[in-house]
């Protein structure tokens, strides 16, 4: 374990005994919860689930948010609807669009695509999986990932999870099977059609996520490795953590988000392999971040990430480098155990660490 395992036991008692307001995408109220119960302005507590709720940006939603629709001929930043197009060249460019008929979608995954105006020849693929309450249109506004796109020539999925609290399916067993169901299999499906479709690269098949997102991006690497190259998890879990066969699939794993299920390296190994019985490919290069504040996804799921894809990736324990590289703020580290595996650990930062485009891409081979 990391020299940092001992700050976890200086910081974790102090985690509420913030004052004053939290920032924006900080906690602000759930179960057990005592620090600052008000947001920084421009931001609304919003219960997102009875544990956590959250300062999001703007007034809290009276019900969950769509992504706005317009005609195909939208001015950009705007959305569009159609129905699953041929070829990417019937996509407009530089626009949220969405697309449907793309595949097997059992949950009803709403599936948003947004191509560059300048599109790379085989272009990469990245997924970008938003965060519990969270939408595509909120995930695509509130992120880089498109303007990004501009630069690199990829194109970007942004799924819209259907669920009531619009939290991600990650603990039924459908979802975290190969091909099984659930809404694993629906965004699988959307980078499945993309590859065929738009001329997609498919050794250039990325996945990303904050929180939910992060957590979906987990059950993406174990449960369809055959699709996805490398995964970026933002405040996640570990794959299968949140398992929670024949509850609704985007129940609340209290266990696990406490950091309460501690398992061995080859526990949570297993828990991969079993997502795809008898796949002998390479899994996706992965990368995790996580604060040492976080009271949503406590920091022991950091440690337990870094049991399984160690394990997976046959890598020692510790690190062979443990730095603070130049593009991270102070107080950051990067563990890097493998060519195929970081772990990135942001001192006193909460519920979730703030968005690193440009490093994602970096990781990716994009940048």
């Amino acid at each position: 374990m990391f020299k940092l395992t001992a700050i976890f036991a200086a910081v974790l008692p102090l985690l509420h005994l913030v004052a004053g307001q939290s920032e924006e995408w900080g906690q602000c109220g759930g179960i057990g919860w005592t620090g600052a119960t008000t947001c920084v302005a421009g931001t609304v507590c919003t219960e997102l689930n009875s544990y956590y709720s959250q300062c999001l940006p703007g007034a809290a939603p009276s019900s969950v948010p769509s992504v706005p629709t317009t005609t195909a001929g939208a001015p950009p930043g705007t959305s569009s609807t159609t129905t699953a197009p041929t070829g990417l060249s019937s996509i407009p460019a530089s626009t949220l669009y969405q697309i449907t008929n793309f595949g097997t979608n059992p949950t009803n995954v709403g599936m948003y695509v947004y191509k560059p105006a300048k599109v790379a020849s085989n272009p990469p693929l990245i997924v970008a999986i938003h965060y519990c309450s969270g939408t595509a249109q909120a995930y695509y506004t509130g992120s880089t990932f498109a303007q990004l796109a501009e630069t690199y020539g990829y194109v970007v999925l942004f799924p819209n999870s259907p669920n009531s609290g619009t939290c991600w399916d990650v603990s039924s067993t459908a979802t975290l099977t190969h091909n099984g169901g659930g809404d694993s299999l629906g965004i699988a499906s959307a980078a499945r059609y993309a590859i065929s479709n738009w001329g997609v690269d498919p050794s250039r098949v990325f996945a990303a996520g904050t929180s939910s997102g992060a957590m979906m991006t987990s059950v993406l690497a174990g449960a369809y490795p055959d699709v996805f190259q490398a995964g970026v998890v933002d405040s996640g879990v570990a794959f299968g953590c949140f398992a929670l066969p024949g509850q609704p699939g985007d129940s609340w794993n209290s266990e696990c988000s406490t950091g309460e299920e501690i398992l061995t390296g080859q526990e949570w190994a297993q828990k991969v392999y079993a997502a795809y019985p008898g796949f002998t490919g390479e899994y996706p290069k992965m990368q995790v971040w996580h604060g040492t504040i976080d009271t949503t996804l406590y920091p022991q799921n950091f440690w337990e990430e870094i049991k399984q894809w160690t394990t997976v990736f046959d890598y020692p324990s510790t690190p062979i480098s443990n730095v603070s590289e130049s593009y991270l703020p102070q107080g950051y580290s990067n563990s890097t155990f493998g060519p195929r595996f970081q772990a990135i650990l942001a001192q006193n930062v909460g519920h979730t660490v703030p968005l690193f485009e440009q490093q994602y891409l970096q990781f990716f081979g994009l940048a």
